[in-house]
């Protein structure tokens, strides 16, 4: 697999947390290990160019995904085939805000956008009502196994 993170944004990430993170959502989503993604952190500015080009909406957004292969998430007996997952797109600038509103760190908020762009590559989606209770418990669940797999690895 490859995850390929790229920071254009100016703030220091710890990109080392988002590539783990990213390896622990594509095992527990039984995702191809041939399967090749890129994450790139940009500024506001880039992120504003971004948010009007492709979702005609104006400002930075948080997180934008650019998904290729269509591909969608397997099972342990059938994982997803190889091929390219696609881009996440993540702003710093914006995740820090919202951190700071909802009382957690900005890479906290990080791991939740990394996340969401993430199924979002995968086909999830949160438009109707049902689609965002299947989406955002998944997500909370990925999030939760992801902390716990950290705090295993920190063990002494």
């Amino acid at each position: 697999m490859t995850i390929e993170i790229t920071n254009e944004s100016g703030i220091d990430v710890d990109e080392t947390v988002l590539l783990r993170l990213t390896e622990n959502n594509l095992a527990e989503l039984f995702v191809s290990p041939d399967a090749d993604l890129a994450i790139l952190l940009v500024d506001e500015g880039a992120m504003e160019s971004l948010h009007v080009q492709w979702m005609d909406e104006p400002g930075p957004t948080d997180v934008l995904s650019f998904p290729m292969d269509e591909l969608r998430p397997g099972t342990e007996d059938a994982p997803t085939p190889e091929g390219l997952l696609g881009d996440i797109v993540l702003c710093p600038q914006v995740a820090e805000t919202q951190a700071q509103a909802a009382g957690h760190s900005t890479m906290d908020e990080l791991i939740l956008l990394t996340t969401h762009g993430l199924l979002h590559l995968l086909g999830f989606d949160h438009a109707e009502p049902a689609e965002e209770r299947e989406m955002f418990a998944l997500q909370r669940d990925l999030i939760v196994r992801f902390h716990a797999a950290e705090r295993r690895r920190l063990k002494p």
